[in-house]
């Protein structure tokens, strides 16, 4: 994805910010708004403890593995236009999800949103970029409040999405989009100029290497999520995890002898860039399994109501979004990437183990709480030297397929660690479903969220390097 520079700055670029920040809001907002809704969802439409993962999944597999595929798309055919299709594809999905009438219908209706957000996504960053070129303090501010407005998708999600379940339905937690996207698709064009396709200059698109990436996420994912079911000797257990890793190895041969390919190998030779990447993946696969299980533990074990519950989770990404602005950054530029890292994966890893003491008539404030601000502690040091490593010393002229590759990372992360805590909480239910083994599975999932954390802090400390100087670029 180039970035290209413009020699007037555009008058209306604050406005066209406050409208891709919003659609970045909403894209942040997609994977938190439902999870309050979970358990509704589970007992509405007859999904088991197992399958309910993929109302998530189905999203964050499609988000991940074409977020590359739509940055190329968005520079091809031009970045506005990609980005009204993406959000008229997330309005249409959102009508489809919130009419769903069974599994398959909603994680299809799903996995459509996810795909309309990985072209969302991209573009509008890319906009942004063409937009405040021409100054540097003023790309670092935009950059800066296009961050922040992810967070705020994710904390405000939980607490809309506890709302619209307990006042209205579940189903308005997808339903809400439609409006909300029409908005955006009247605002667009009025706000935002057209930019021309280069369809002389651009790079052929990769469509097999997309392809091959989407469908291994999708079959080890899967494969995964069965074993629990079938048993990992299972024929069909194997043969989908040897696909999914073989469509893996085919991704990878692709990008070593095509000219054009989704993502050229030797930007892993960049300083920092593939450590960074592996830390946001264990960084993921223990932060959002965390949250998942413990909504569900609030609600499937202490039984607390949709809102209630969503208010018991809100303070984790407001003190997540505090500790990233006020403290992850003046420790970072003291202590350094690795040793910040480190200690926010520690943290992190520490809360994990601290639920595992989650008992069937705990205490929120006692079992719950302190928990949950060590864990938003934890993820915010770790998370902005993450980012860092993943991005600030790329090329210019890689800087796009920098920011998609560590987006996909991210979502890579989420999707692969949820599905793999997933089945070993479930492997404690062998047919009872009682408080007691759903709280035993749960303590399960938390320990082992501990230890993908500890495992991110060992992998920090011995792979990252700290610069002299930290190019921060404004990222919160």
């Amino acid at each position: 994805m180039s970035i290209h520079s413009i020699e007037k700055s555009d008058p209306k670029r604050w406005k066209a910010l406050a409208l891709l920040g919003f659609a970045n809001f909403l894209v942040m907002m997609d994977s938190a708004i439902i999870q309050v809704a979970l358990p509704t969802i589970k007992d509405s439409l007859g999904y088991t403890e197992t399958s309910l993962q993929w109302v998530m999944n189905a999203f964050l597999i499609m988000f991940g593995g074409l977020l590359l595929l739509g940055g190329r798309l968005a520079d091809l055919f031009g970045q506005r236009r990609i980005f009204i299709l993406g959000v008229l594809i997330l309005a249409l999905a959102s009508l489809f999800a919130g009419l769903a009438w069974n599994e398959i219908s909603l994680n299809v209706a799903r996995a459509i949103q996810g795909a309309g957000s990985a072209l969302i996504a991209p573009s509008a960053l890319s906009i942004i970029m063409i937009l405040f070129s021409a100054n540097k303090k003023e790309m670092g501010k935009a950059l800066a409040l296009w961050g922040l407005s992810g967070a705020a998708g994710g904390s405000i999600g939980i607490v809309l999405g506890g709302v619209l379940t307990q006042l209205l339905s579940w189903r308005w937690t997808l339903l809400v989009y439609v409006p909300i996207s029409i908005i955006v698709l009247i605002l667009t064009p009025k706000f935002i100029n057209k930019q021309k396709s280069k369809n002389e200059n651009i790079i052929r698109i990769d469509y097999a290497g997309a392809f091959s990436v989407t469908a291994s996420l999708m079959l080890i994912v899967y494969g995964i999520v069965t074993a629990e079911q079938k048993g990992w000797n299972n024929f069909l257990t194997i043969l989908t995890l040897s696909i999914g890793t073989a469509f893996l190895i085919i991704f990878i041969l692709i990008q070593i002898f095509k000219k054009e390919a989704l993502v050229p190998l030797s930007i892993f030779k960049t300083p920092n860039l593939a450590a960074g990447n592996i830390s946001l993946l264990m960084l993921a696969a223990s932060w959002f399994p965390l949250l998942y299980f413990l909504i569900l533990y609030l609600q499937e074990v202490l039984q607390f109501e949709p809102f209630v519950a969503a208010m018991g989770i809100f303070p984790a990404p407001i003190f997540l979004a505090i500790f990233m602005i006020a403290i992850a950054e003046k420790v970072m530029a003291k202590l350094g990437l690795k040793v910040t890292m480190f200690i926010g994966f520690l943290i992190l890893g520490v809360s994990g183990l601290l639920l595992t003491g989650n008992k069937v008539d705990g205490d929120y404030w006692g079992d719950v709480f302190l928990p949950l601000i060590l864990a938003a502690l934890g993820n915010g040091l770790a998370y902005l030297p993450a980012t860092t490593a993943a991005i600030s010393e790329a090329k210019a002229e890689e800087s796009g397929l920098a920011s998609g590759l560590y987006n996909t990372t991210y979502q890579v992360g989420s999707a692969v660690g949820l599905a793999i805590l997933v089945s070993i909480a479930a492997a404690l239910n062998t047919g009872d479903n009682s408080v007691t083994v759903l709280n035993e599975g749960y303590q399960h999932a938390f320990f082992w969220s501990g230890i993908v954390a500890f495992v991110g802090a060992v992998l920090a400390l011995v792979f990252i390097h700290s610069p002299k100087q930290h190019k921060l670029n404004g990222l919160k």
